[in-house]
C-alpha cells in the first residue's frame, strides 16, 4: 500500500492498522480460500459470520502468530495463526466462540493457537457464558512437537474446569484426528457435518498397517457413524448451513451458566390444552406399540420438540421442549423400538442427558413405557449392569424439578431407573393404563404357579389355569392402583389433561432448592 505524504503519523498508523486487519482476515490466502470452497466447505470466518447475530463479532488476538521456529517455520506467519476466536451474540445472548481456519497450516494445532482458544474458554467460565468451538483442523502442529501436545493438554484441562459451569459446543466442520478428539468430547454437544467431517482416533493408514482393515475415513468417523453407532456426535446436519442453525436452536433452549435458567419463550398455546387422542393411544394388546412422539408432540408448547441424539439409540428419547414457555428436558422410553427396553446405549444416553439437564437447571419430565432392560449375552458382556447404573445414577442425584408419568409398563428394575418416587422424583403421575409390577404377567405366572400348572396333565386345563393365575396377577398388579395406594404414584390422571398436570407441577417446583452431601466428587459408574 502508497501511503499519501499528506498523511500524519496518526493517519498512517490507521491505514496500517486497516490493511493489517485486511491481511490477516484472509487467512492463508485467496488460493486456499479458493480449495476450502471447492471441498463444499466455508472458512472460518464465513461460519462465524452465520453463526453471530450481524455486527456483534468482537476478534480477539487477530496477530498472534506462532513461535515455532523448526522446520523452516521461521519463513511462514501469519496473523491469527490458524484460528479465529472472540466473542459476539446469538439471538442477542452473548457467547465466545473460536473456529480453527483450514486455510492455515491444515488448521493444525500450534501452542499459539491453544492460548487463544484456552483465552476465550477462562473467558466463557469466568464471565458465565456458552463456548462454541467449530473444528476443522489437521491435528497437532507436528514442527512444534511436544509444545502442541502441551497446547491440547491445556484446552482439555480448561473443557473439565468449565464442564457444568457454562453449556459447551463442539461443531466439527472437517477433520478431527488424534488427541484433537477430546476436546469435542469433553464438551456437552458435538454437531458433524455429513461428507465433510470426521473424527477417529486413529486413521485409516494407521488401521490397516495394524490390523490389515481397509476402511474409509467416512466408514471409521463419519458424522452418521457417530451419530446412529458410538453416540458421539449429537447432530448430524445435512451440511454446514443447518449444523449452524442447529447450533443456534440448541442454544435457545438452555441457560447461560450453572447459576441462571434457560431464556423463557412466549406462547400461545394454553395451559389447560387438553388432547382426547391421548385417551385412546394406548393399544388393549400390551405387547402393540405405539409412538411416545405422539404423546410428546401433544403436551409440550405448540408441539414443538428438539430431539438429542435422534439416530443414536431408538429405544429411549431425550430432547428440549418448552412447557408454558418454560424450557423441559423431555426423556422418554418409545414402544416403537425394542419394545422400549433398556439397553447399553440407551442407558449412556438418558444417563448424559439428564446429567446435562440438571447441571444446568432444567427440569425433567420423564415419560415411561419401560418392560425392562434387553437381556442376552451382548448385553451382559458390554456391561450392561454398570451402564444401566448411569441412568440410575443420574437420576438419583438430579436434584432440578423431576416429573415422572407412567403410561403403561414400567417393570422391575427398569421401573426404579425411570425416576421413580424411590430416585426422589418429585411428582409422578400413572395414566390408568400404567402396569407397575415386578414382571409382566406371562412372565410372573411362569415364576409363581410353574408348579401347579406342571401339577396338570391335561394341556387345555393347564390353559385354563394359565389364564385363571394370569388375570388375577393383572388384577392385583397391572394396574396403578397398588403404588397409589402405598404412595408411589402421587395420582392416577386421564391422559388428555397430561399437559395441564405436567405444566402446573413445574409451577409448583418452581423454587425447589434440594442439596446433595458434601463431598469432593461423587464416583459415578463409569
Amino acid at each position: 500500500m502508497v501511503y499519501s505524504k499528506n498523511m500524519s503519523i496518526q493517519q498512517e498508523n490507521i491505514a496500517k492498522l486497516v490493511e493489517r486487519r485486511a491481511s490477516a482476515k484472509m487467512g492463508g490466502g485467496q488460493k486456499r480460500i479458493d480449495a476450502q470452497h471447492q471441498k463444499g466447505k466455508l472458512t472460518a470466518r464465513e461460519r462465524l459470520a452465520l453463526l453471530l447475530d450481524e455486527g456483534s463479532f468482537e476478534e480477539f488476538d487477530m496477530f498472534v502468530q506462532h513461535r515455532c521456529v523448526n522446520f523452516g517455520m521461521d519463513k511462514q506467519h501469519f496473523d491469527g495463526d490458524g484460528v479465529v476466536t472472540g466473542m459476539g451474540t446469538i439471538g442477542g445472548r452473548m457467547v465466545y466462540v473460536a473456529a480453527q481456519d483450514f486455510t492455515v497450516s491444515g488448521g493444525a494445532l500450534s501452542k499459539t493457537m491453544s492460548e487463544k482458544i484456552c483465552k476465550v474458554l477462562d473467558l466463557a467460565a469466568r464471565n458465565g457464558v456458552p463456548f462454541i468451538c467449530l473444528n476443522d483442523s489437521g491435528g497437532a502442529r507436528i514442527q512444534e512437537g511436544v509444545d502442541a501436545l502441551a497446547g491440547y493438554g491445556e484446552i482439555f484441562e480448561r473443557n473439565i474446569l468449565a464442564s457444568g459451569v457454562v453449556p459447551q459446543i463442539s461443531g466439527i466442520f472437517g477433520p478431527c484426528a488424534g488427541g484433537a478428539v477430546y476436546s469435542p468430547a469433553l464438551t456437552d454437544f458435538t454437531v458433524m457435518i455429513k461428507n465433510t467431517s470426521y473424527m477417529f482416533l486413529t486413521g485409516p493408514a494407521v488401521v490397516k498397517s495394524v490390523l490389515g482393515e481397509e476402511v474409509s475415513q467416512e466408514e471409521l468417523g463419519g458424522a452418521s457413524v457417530h451419530a446412529t453407532k458410538s453416540g458421539v456426535a449429537h447432530f448430524a446436519a445435512e451440511n454446514e448451513e443447518e449444523g449452524i442453525r442447529t447450533i443456534k436452536e440448541l442454544l435457545s433452549y438452555i441457560p447461560q451458566n450453572n447459576m441462571e435458567e434457560a431464556p423463557v419463550v412466549p406462547t400461545n398455546d394454553p395451559i389447560s390444552r387438553v388432547d382426547d387422542s391421548l385417551n385412546e393411544i394406548i393399544p388393549d394388546n400390551p405387547n402393540t406399540p405405539y409412538d411416545m412422539y405422539k404423546v410428546i408432540r401433544s403436551i409440550v408448547d405448540d408441539g414443538k420438540f428438539f430431539e438429542i441424539h435422534k439416530d443414536f439409540a431408538k429405544n429411549i428419547i431425550v430432547g428440549f421442549a418448552h412447557m408454558n414457555g418454560r424450557s423441559v428436558g423431555i426423556v422418554a422410553n418409545q414402544p416403537k423400538t425394542l419394545a422400549g427396553v433398556l439397553d447399553i446405549n440407551a442407558s449412556r444416553k438418558g444417563a448424559r442427558f439428564v446429567r446435562f439437564c440438571d447441571a444446568f437447571n432444567i427440569p425433567l419430565v420423564s415419560l415411561v413405557d419401560v418392560p425392562g432392560f434387553l437381556p442376552g449375552t451382548q448385553q451382559e458382556y458390554g456391561a450392561v449392569i454398570t451402564n444401566g447404573a448411569k441412568l440410575l445414577y443420574a437420576y438419583g442425584e438430579a436434584t432440578v424439578p423431576k416429573i415422572t408419568v407412567e403410561l403403561r409398563k414400567s417393570y422391575g428394575g427398569s421401573y426404579i431407573v425411570m425416576s421413580s418416587k424411590h430416585l426422589r422424583a418429585d411428582l409422578v403421575y400413572a395414566w390408568p393404563s400404567a402396569q407397575i409390577a415386578v414382571m409382566g404377567a406371562d412372565g410372573a405366572v411362569n415364576v409363581l404357579y410353574a408348579k401347579d400348572i406342571k401339577a396338570v396333565e391335561n394341556p387345555d386345563e393347564q390353559k385354563k389355569i394359565r389364564e385363571e393365575k394370569k388375570a388375577e396377577y393383572e388384577e392385583l398388579f397391572n394396574n396403578p392402583y397398588q403404588a397409589a395406594q402405598k404412595g408411589y404414584v402421587d395420582d392416577v390422571i386421564e391422559p388428555r389433561n397430561t399437559r395441564f398436570r405436567v405444566i402446573r407441577a413445574l409451577e409448583q417446583l418452581a423454587g425447589k432448592k434440594q442439596m446433595m452431601p458434601a463431598k469432593k466428587h461423587d464416583n459415578l459408574p463409569l
